[in-house]
């Protein structure tokens, strides 16, 4: 009698690392915030330019200096952080807890996708978000702030760090959540108060002690700081102390990401 012989359980027939379903998952993921791209994309950037315009003209920021520059030209970098920050994590986060939510988190656990895999595709996801919602704020800015790009290698490096950090954040965020009240208190308590208190509006560098102290353990102030320091060539913080911090989190942070997919926590029944 004939026996059938079948391939073990585990094996995976397309090589060590699956880029057609990654592929096809961070598709998705982009598809899913480009189909609603004035939601996800351009709000962000409208906002963004009210707040500009806000504090540069309706509160006489064009006659106030900043760290040796206009204060437009500071506010701008720090304002651009903000938005990629806060949409790279709205990025992962509601794409995970809408699945939780919908019941069709099977659909990205079920194909042959290892957890790291997983994890690639979701942050790349948010990380391309970040990037949109960066260029589309920079290019709308750029007739009301004389931008100029100082340091191009610290405007890259913290651009693309900040997306990472934030989309690992929301990959966490969005499989802890169990609903939206959950996600709203980690956007409202968490990540907005972070984002707004790490010197997006002001210098750190003039706070009395010990709130300048405080901020030094802010990782969202070395995204900003950095980040305008690739624009307007000064930091009020140490560069390296930022991106070595950053540099950690981030890895802290895929870690993390990894060992929930890896054991389905609050993914699998």
């Amino acid at each position: 009698m004939a026996v059938d012989h079948f391939p073990s359980a585990g094996i995976r027939r397309f090589g060590r690392f699956n880029w057609l379903g990654v592929w096809t998952l961070y598709r998705k993921e982009v598809q899913r915030f480009l189909k609603v791209i004035t939601q996800t994309v351009l709000a962000p950037v409208v906002t963004t330019l009210l707040f500009l315009v806000i504090f540069s003209v309706a509160l006489g920021g064009t006659r106030r200096v900043s760290a040796g520059v206009p204060f437009e030209v500071f506010l701008a970098p720090g304002l651009i952080m903000m938005a990629v920050i806060q949409n790279a994590f709205m990025n992962t986060s509601s794409s995970l807890l809408v699945s939780k939510v919908q019941g069709n988190v099977v659909d990205f656990l079920m194909p042959p996708l290892s957890p790291g895999e997983l994890t690639f595709a979701f942050v790349m996801g948010g990380v391309t978000r970040g990037l949109v919602v960066a260029a589309g704020t920079g290019l709308v800015m750029m007739p009301f702030a004389s931008l100029y790009i100082s340091h191009l290698w610290a405007v890259l490096f913290f651009v693309v760090a900040a997306s990472l950090l934030l989309s690992l954040l929301g990959v966490i965020a969005g499989v802890w959540a169990e609903k939206f009240d959950h996600m709203a208190f980690v956007t409202n308590f968490i990540v907005t108060p972070l984002a707004f208190l790490s010197g997006t509006f002001y210098a750190v560098d003039r706070l009395p002690a010990p709130w300048y102290e405080i901020s030094q353990w802010n990782p969202f102030f070395y995204l900003i700081d950095g980040f305008r320091y690739g624009f307007i060539g000064s930091a009020s913080g140490d560069l390296t102390t930022g991106m070595l911090l950053i540099t950690g989190l981030i890895i802290a942070l895929w870690i993390i990401s990894h060992q929930i997919f890896k054991k389905g926590y609050k993914l699998k029944a």
